[in-house]
C-alpha cells in the first residue's frame, strides 16, 4: 500500500490504550439513497478552489484533490493510515463510496514529536475532507485512546462523508503510550488535547468557507472514548463553535472523582484473587461490583485485565502524578498489592496530595453544556464502567440546569470495545449503528427542532440476531 510521501511504517507500531485493541464497531446504518445525496452546491467542482484554501495557523499542509475520501479510495491512494483505524470496526462492515473531493493533512505549530505519520515527527496533526458535493454540514473529531488523526476514519469518517458533510480530525497533539511526556507540569498532555481540537475546529470552519464560499450551516462535534470526553469539554467551554455533539462513551474526569483512578486500581487488587479462585474470590467478585464493574460483565474482565486496566491507570496516573513511582515511569506492570514501592495496584487517589486534584481539576468537566448534546454509553462496558461514567455525567447535566439540551442512551449489553462483539454475539451488542441513529436524532433535532426520544436504556431486542444488532438501533426502545 502507498503512503503519502515519507509516511512512516513505525506509526503501526505505537498503538494506544482506551482505543487500542479493537474497538469494532457495528455495521454502518448506510444513509439511504436520498441521504446519501445532498444537494449540489453553489460551489460544485471537483476540487474547485483547491489552490485557495489554506488552514489558518498551520505551519504545513498539503491539499490533493481525490476521487475518493472515503477509505474505498485513501487506502489505496495513500491519503490514511489502516494501522491508525485498525480493529476499531468489525471487518464485514460496508464501506461506502462516490464521494470526490479535497484532503488536506497537516498539523500545526508544536514542540512534541510523537506522531511519524508522513515521516513528519511532528505531533497537532490534522486532517480535513471537502466533498464536491457538500450538504452545508461540518463533523470534527478527536481520536480515542491515544490513536492519530485517522482513527475515525472507519467508525465516523467514511459516514459523514457519504451524507455530505466535510471532516476535520485532530491527533489531539501527542500520541502513543508515552503521551504523559509531553508538557511541563502534570495534565499537560490532556489539557492540550482540549486546545487542539478548538484550534482544528475554528481553522476547518474557515477552510470550509473557503472552499464552498459560506461557512458551515452546521457544526457537529462526535467522538468515541477521549474523544467522547472532548465532546463535553468542547460544548461545556466552547459553545459558540458547535451546533451540537455526540458523545460516544466519553472519558469522565473530575477531580473529587469518580475518574479512571477511582475504580481502576480496586480491578488491578482484587481481580488477581478472583482468577486464582479458592475462597478469596467471591469477596473479590464483590469488590470489584462494589467499585463499578457491572454484574453480569464478568466475561469480559479476563480480556480487560490482560489489555486495558493495568496500563490505562499505569500511563494515566503518570499523567496526573508522576511523583507517586519516583523515577519510576508509568509504574510497575502488574505488580502484586505491596510488592514493590509505587505499585499501581495500592494507588489511593484520596490520599494523594492535593497538587494530584489540582491537576485534574485543569481538565474536569462540569455539566454546564451550552448546546445540544447526545451521550450513548454501554451497561456492560468494564474499561469506563457506566455507573461510575455517564451515569455521574448525566447527573452533573441536570443539576446543571442543562437537561433540556441533553439526552442520555444507556445501550443495553454494549461494551467499551466493540470488537468483542464479534467474540461474544450472543452477549454483546455494537455501539457503531447506535451512535448514528444519535447522530441522526441530533440533526433533526438542530434542522426541525423535532427532540429525540426522551433518556432510556436502549433495550437489546429480544431474538435479534447478530446482523440485525450490526444494521440497527432503534433509540426510542
Amino acid at each position: 500500500m502507498a503512503l503519502l510521501p515519507g509516511a512512516a511504517a513505525s506509526s503501526s507500531r505505537r498503538r494506544t490504550v482506551l482505543g487500542a485493541v479493537a474497538l469494532a464497531a457495528a455495521a454502518a446504518l448506510l444513509p439511504s439513497h436520498a441521504s446519501a445525496r445532498p444537494a449540489a452546491d453553489a460551489a460544485a467542482g471537483h476540487c474547485a478552489r483547491l489552490a485557495q484554501v489554506r488552514v489558518p495557523g498551520a505551519a504545513h499542509q498539503q491539499a490533493a484533490c481525490l476521487g475518493e475520501l472515503t477509505t474505498a479510495g485513501t487506502v489505496d491512494s495513500g491519503h490514511t493510515d489502516p494501522a491508525d483505524w485498525a480493529g476499531l470496526t468489525p471487518k464485514d462492515l460496508a464501506v461506502p463510496s462516490g464521494v470526490p473531493g479535497i484532503q488536506i493533512d497537516g498539523y500545526f505549530p508544536d514542540t512534541s514529536t510523537t506522531n511519524t505519520n508522513h515521516g513528519w515527527n511532528h505531533d497537532a496533526q490534522f486532517v480535513v475532507r471537502l466533498p464536491d458535493r457538500w450538504n452545508g454540514g461540518l463533523v470534527v473529531a478527536g481520536t480515542p485512546g491515544n490513536r492519530e488523526q485517522y482513527a475515525n476514519d472507519r467508525a465516523i469518517a467514511d459516514w459523514v462523508l457519504s451524507r455530505g458533510y466535510a471532516y476535520a480530525a485532530t491527533d489531539k497533539g501527542n500520541t502513543g503510550l508515552a503521551f504523559h511526556r509531553d508538557g511541563s507540569r502534570p495534565g499537560d498532555a490532556v489539557a492540550e488535547w482540549n486546545s487542539r481540537l478548538t484550534q482544528l475546529t475554528r481553522a476547518a470552519r474557515t477552510v470550509v468557507a473557503q472552499r464552498y464560499r459560506r461557512p458551515p450551516a452546521r457544526t457537529v462535534v462526535t467522538g468515541m472514548s477521549n474523544g467522547g470526553y472532548l465532546v463535553r469539554w468542547q460544548l461545556e467551554n466552547h459553545p459558540e463553535l458547535y451546533d451540537g455533539g455526540v458523545d460516544w462513551e466519553g472519558t469522565l474526569w473530575r477531580s473529587e472523582g469518580p475518574s479512571l483512578f477511582t475504580f481502576l486500581p480496586s480491578a488491578l487488587r482484587h481481580y488477581p484473587a478472583l482468577a486464582a479462585g479458592g475462597p478469596a474470590a467471591d469477596q473479590a467478585r464483590a469488590e470489584l461490583h462494589r467499585a463499578g464493574f457491572p454484574a453480569g460483565s464478568e466475561f469480559l474482565w479476563q480480556f480487560h485485565h490482560q489489555v486495558y486496566w493495568d496500563l490505562t491507570q499505569r500511563i494515566y496516573r503518570e499523567e496526573f502524578d508522576p511523583s507517586f513511582d519516583g523515577v519510576t515511569e508509568a509504574g510497575t506492570p502488574y505488580c502484586a498489592p505491596g510488592s514493590v514501592p509505587g505499585c499501581d495496584a495500592d494507588y489511593d487517589y484520596t490520599t494523594r496530595p492535593a497538587s494530584v486534584r489540582e491537576a485534574v481539576e485543569r481538565v474536569s468537566l462540569t455539566g454546564r453544556i451550552g448546546k445540544p448534546l447526545i451521550t450513548l454509553h454501554g451497561t456492560l462496558d468494564v474499561l469506563l464502567p457506566i455507573r461510575q461514567d455517564s451515569d455521574v455525567y448525566a447527573r452533573m447535566v441536570r443539576e446543571a440546569g442543562r437537561g433540556d439540551l441533553y439526552r442520555y442512551y444507556r445501550v443495553e449489553d454494549g461494551t467499551h470495545t466493540d470488537a468483542l462483539v464479534d467474540s461474544f454475539p450472543d452477549r454483546l451488542r455494537p455501539l457503531l449503528p447506535c451512535h448514528r441513529s444519535a447522530f441522526t436524532a441530533l440533526e433533526g433535532w438542530l434542522t426541525t427542532g423535532h427532540r429525540p426520544p426522551a433518556n432510556r436504556t436502549v433495550s437489546r431486542p429480544r431474538n435479534a440476531d447478530p446482523a440485525t444488532l450490526l444494521t440497527r438501533c432503534r433509540l426510542d426502545g
